[in-house]
């Protein structure tokens, strides 16, 4: 691996994508954002820094949204848009070249990234391993004759610190216990621009201007921008705004008002003690490495505070107040076992990739009678008969997310009243990926998994269609998550 003499980032999160070499003819270094679209806390922006000062050139920082992938709608557009408005005001007091730009017609953007590299020393981008972009990364590999080197700043622990999937929520947290401080030795620069005197690009290349003009702010908060586009006009945005900014209230929204009443008050629909962070983290807007420095910050802990003994207790081991081990339980623990089956398993979205014994029971209850049976549409429509299915249905239409604890239900009522376990499965992609903010993430697909057995065990007793896979009702649902007012 060729490193920056300077180099902060650690090698375990930086992986050659083909085989070119460091062009030291080239007149910029390249930073293709395309996961973490965020000025702060990013390793790969840093990284890409520290090529630029190692080559003395100018830093290029390119971010680009294509119009032709799968459930593309102004809902997902316009969290985007808004991520690359609040980048182009963080990147304009620095000494770099931000170019954000976005594709109007499917297409449109072939050959754009190939001619920002023809001129690039070095290619850097975001090494995420769900959805499109990992094809997207090794196909650039193949075709760039620049070096392109992708970095991990997924998470607390690098992608390729865990070298096998694991399928119990335990046994991460063992794993994580193990290991993860020494991972904490290096995290990532809350500002990696900071005092940072790179040289300035002159101007942005005139084939790459002309062809493809750079997205101006105005256009970026225009309504008539996402009207014009070939997308999914039928999932509106949603009332919040993505960024780097509004994930930057959220998070002191959830510090200040929601953390310490997160144990007691987050099945409370109503109150919302949960942190409704995924939307920023899912977009890269917000990193699970400020989370947790922030989360650090307020209990003042220090790595000598977690227990001597590991075991992958879920409460006790951080050695923080039992709130926040509550919640870095979710940022960490469950974010980073989806994130390992995303890495390790190469067909993580597939039904076929299930446990044995979660297919095994399934397989030998898919003919059970269905008292209810619905297809895609009505589930959509929430037009079922269970009033507390439709309310976590409409949220999802309405907001972009569902309550944590609703969701769980959500995707179980679905498996109950679909004609088959591997149509449930498709119709839970389908809806949480084309209306979630937070969709097609790692997340999203343990979460679907997670309802048809992955990262569970089998449950007694046996129930028709759900054989031994986890049951839920929507009647123990509405008394836990004090859903009555809501629904009347």
């Amino acid at each position: 691996m060729i490193r920056p003499a300077s180099s902060t980032v650690p090698a375990i999160r930086i992986r050659s994508v083909g085989d070119a070499a460091v062009r030291g003819e080239g007149e910029y270094v390249l930073y293709w954002m395309t996961a973490f679209r965020r000025a702060r806390y990013n390793f790969a922006l840093q990284h890409a820094v520290e090529w630029a000062r190692e080559l003395d050139r100018p830093l290029v920082i390119f971010e680009g949204l294509r119009v032709g992938y799968r459930w593309a709608s102004d809902r997902l557009h316009q969290f985007v848009f808004d991520g690359m408005r609040d980048n182009a005001a963080a990147f304009a007091e620095h000494r770099v070249t931000y170019y954000p730009w976005f594709e109007r017609e499917v297409g449109e953007g072939r050959g754009l990234l190939e001619a920002w590299a023809r001129r690039a020393a070095i290619v850097i981008t975001d090494d995420y391993p769900c959805f499109f972009l990992p094809r997207m990364i090794a196909a650039a590999g193949a075709t760039l004759d620049t070096r392109l080197e992708a970095v991990d700043g997924n998470g607390l622990l690098p992608l390729h610190a865990v070298d096998k999937v694991y399928k119990r929520a335990v046994d991460m947290r063992r794993f994580i216990q193990k290991h993860v401080l020494t991972h904490l030795e290096d995290v990532p620069l809350a500002d990696p621009l900071v005092d940072v005197d790179l040289p300035v690009l002159d101007r942005v290349p005139t084939d790459i201007a002309d062809r493809w003009p750079a997205a101006s702010p105005d256009s970026l908060d225009d309504p008539a921008t996402l009207a014009a586009l070939p997308i999914d006009h039928e999932v509106p945005t949603v009332s919040y705004r993505g960024g780097s900014r509004a994930a930057a209230e959220q998070l002191e929204t959830f510090l200040d008002r929601r953390l310490d009443r997160y144990l007691d008050d987050r099945l409370d629909y109503e109150e919302r003690a949960s942190s409704e962070l995924s939307p920023w983290l899912h977009y890269g807007h917000l990193s699970a490495h400020e989370v947790f420095g922030r989360i650090i910050e307020r209990e003042r802990w220090q790595p000598a505070d977690t227990a001597e003994r590991v075991r992958g207790q879920r409460e006790g081991w951080w050695g923080m107040s039992e709130v926040s081990e509550a919640f870095l339980d979710e940022l960490v623990t469950w974010r980073e076992l989806s994130f390992n089956t995303s890495a390790r398993l190469a067909d993580y979205d597939s039904y076929d990739s299930l446990p044995e014994w979660a297919k095994a029971t399934l397989a030998e209850h898919a003919d059970d009678p269905r008292e209810h049976l619905y297809d895609l549409e009505t589930f959509e429509r929430a037009d079922t008969h269970d009033e507390v299915w439709n309310l976590a249905q409409i949220e999802l239409r309405k907001s972009g997310r569902i309550h944590n604890y609703l969701r769980m239900l959500w995707g179980k009522k679905i498996l109950h009243w679909s004609s088959s376990p591997r149509e449930a499965f498709a119709i839970m992609v389908e809806l949480n990926n084309k209306w979630a903010v937070d969709g097609r993430d790692p997340n999203s697909y343990g979460g679907i998994a997670w309802v048809l057995g992955r990262y569970d065990r089998p449950w007694g007793p046996e129930r028709p269609i759900f054989g031994k896979v986890r049951y839920m009702t929507s009647e123990a649902t509405r008394r836990k998550m004090k859903l009555r007012g809501l629904l009347r």
